[in-house]
């Protein structure tokens, strides 16, 4: 039997015990069983069938029900698929994102390091030129020193020599010149 053959779903007698009803999906039997229906229900079912040959429309209100459940179907596969495309893309932009930051990151020099490192290299530019200068100064103290004790020296020999003694007698803390 073809799908399109088969009977609607819907409580049918059980194949295995006519006493209770069981249902058909549609394509196959399930396992879902109830007890036959009262006079009352078999009475509605009746006026139902009745009152849905007389109203045709309703019927092809069924089929348009079913043809747009068929095309809802559809829709949610599409939109299943849109989904899964728009999260692909999503994650596809996110990693560009990414490693354009990455990137970035790695090329980017702060601010603050760029003004540090001149600060230091000035630094270092003064410090050199300090201790040069403090070599310079403690150079000419040595120097200076030297010469001034040899000056002082020498000043402090002539000034007790004998023979420039005579020359220049010493009264107090002055050397008068004597005439010949």
């Amino acid at each position: 039997m073809r799908n399109v053959d088969a009977p609607q779903a819907g409580w049918y007698p059980d194949p295995r015990g006519r006493t209770r009803l069981r249902w058909w999906d549609g394509l196959d039997w399930t396992e879902i069983y109830r007890a036959p229906p009262s006079d009352a229900e078999l009475i509605a079912a009746e006026e139902n069938r009745a009152f849905f040959a007389e109203n045709q429309g309703i019927a092809q209100g069924e089929a348009r029900i079913r043809e747009s459940a068929a095309n809802r179907r559809d829709t949610q596969d599409i939109i299943a698929e849109v989904r899964s495309v728009a999260r692909s893309e999503v994650d596809r932009a996110a990693q560009e994102f990414s490693n354009r930051a990455t990137s970035a990151i790695r090329g980017y020099q702060p601010l603050v390091t760029e003004y540090t490192s001149k600060l230091f290299r000035w630094i270092r530019i003064i410090s050199v030129i300090v201790v040069l200068i403090l070599i310079g100064w403690l150079a000419f103290q040595i120097f200076a020193q030297v010469s001034l004790f040899d000056w002082v020296g020498d000043r402090i020999d002539n000034l007790t020599d004998d023979d420039a003694g005579a020359a220049y007698p010493v009264v107090g803390a002055l050397a008068v010149r004597s005439s010949p």
